[in-house]
């Protein structure tokens, strides 16, 4: 077994050899920085736990049974010395991490903007965020590009160097949202609207893939990132539009279905409003809307009250018409039951003789 011992070291470090460190070595500013954070943290800490691990090993061979020469003192208990070491490294090292992380946490906060492309060179004020909205599905991921008016399942494409801003959401189950070469990942919520704020600097492929457990196909659960050059880029677009179909209500509900292995999909346009449709979990016209449950609620919630309110103001926070708003400021500009009631069927109002 001895014997075995270098070749199977050998055999290991030849295996770790062919690993993809892509987190320590990533692609985008964002994650180069969480990386190096990283290493910092580590270093910081190996400061005490390396002295620790030699002395563990020093004391245990210096004072073995066997060695005769060691000096035995049995009524020693304290040493100003090393209680001024033992308490004095560990505190200031626990001061450095702590100031490193405020000081990268605030830096990384992934809601807020970019603060340059990569190390010494600035964001150009003029260009505007490439906004790409995500859901996380069963077990898919669905990517809507509002300015383009495309949409994609399991392949996203972003330009180099042009800061991307991605709206996140779930219309099942909580997923993470990770492409370990972009920034690190991020929560997707049913109801709920997070963001995360990124860019990459190397054309390539990349792996996507949620990070938190959500069932049966969670293993099979990624998509290919692109870095693409301007001109690859908008040229993927018109393949996007090319190949696409119409992206609307009845297609969600189609994706919403659980599915494993989903094949990428293209979607050359989308129906106006659906993005707000799915985070407020409404794409049936049946369900009322999150954001409209939210103001029912404050209103006075449920009882009879609550479902007058819930029909009143159904569609009041996505309304471009102010004039149910006026309605909910001042009650006595409500129009009449039998006026709303006709409203929602598309029924004619009864004409008196």
């Amino acid at each position: 077994m001895k014997r075995s011992m270098p070749a199977i070291v050998l055999l290991s470090l030849f295996a770790l050899s062919g690993c993809d460190m892509v987190v320590l070595n990533p692609s985008g500013d964002v994650a180069t920085q969480q990386a190096d954070l990283i290493i910092y943290s580590t270093v910081l800490m190996l400061i005490i736990i390396l002295p620790v691990m030699a002395l563990t090993v020093f004391f245990a061979w210096k004072y073995r049974e066997s060695n005769k020469n060691a000096t035995y003192e049995p009524d020693w208990d304290h040493s100003t010395s090393l209680e001024i070491i033992i308490w004095s490294v560990p505190l200031a090292i626990i001061i450095c991490l702590a100031g490193l992380t405020f000081v990268a946490t605030h830096r990384l906060d992934p809601f807020e903007p970019l603060r340059r492309l990569s190390d010494g060179q600035e964001i150009d004020p003029n260009v505007e965020p490439m906004v790409i909205q995500v859901s996380a599905m069963d077990w898919k991921w669905l990517f809507i590009y509002p300015e383009q008016g495309i949409a994609t399942v399991n392949e996203v494409a972003a330009v180099v160097d042009r800061p991307i801003k991605f709206e996140i959401t779930s219309t099942t189950v909580m997923n993470s949202f990770f492409v370990p070469a972009l920034a690190g990942q991020i929560y997707a919520m049913s109801g709920m609207q997070t963001e995360l704020n990124a860019i990459i600097n190397e054309p390539g492929t990349y792996k996507g893939f949620s990070a938190n457990y959500s069932g049966e196909g969670f293993s099979q659960m990624h998509f290919k990132f692109h870095g693409k050059s301007e001109a690859d880029f908008d040229a993927w677009i018109q393949q996007v539009r090319a190949q696409g179909t119409i992206l609307d209500r009845d297609t969600i509900a189609q994706l919403n279905q659980p599915s494993i292995a989903h094949p990428v999909t293209y979607y050359n346009s989308v129906e106006e409003g659906l993005w707000d449709k799915i985070v407020n979990l409404c794409i049936d016209d049946n369900s009322l809307c999150v954001n409209d449950m939210m103001m029912v609620d404050a209103l006075g919630g449920g009882g009879l009250e609550g479902l007058w309110n819930r029909e009143l103001f159904r569609g009041i926070c996505s309304a471009d018409d102010p004039g149910a708003l006026m309605a909910m400021i001042r009650p006595e500009m409500r129009i009449r039951q039998d006026e709303i009631i006709t409203a929602m069927t598309l029924v004619p109002p009864a004409v008196a003789n």
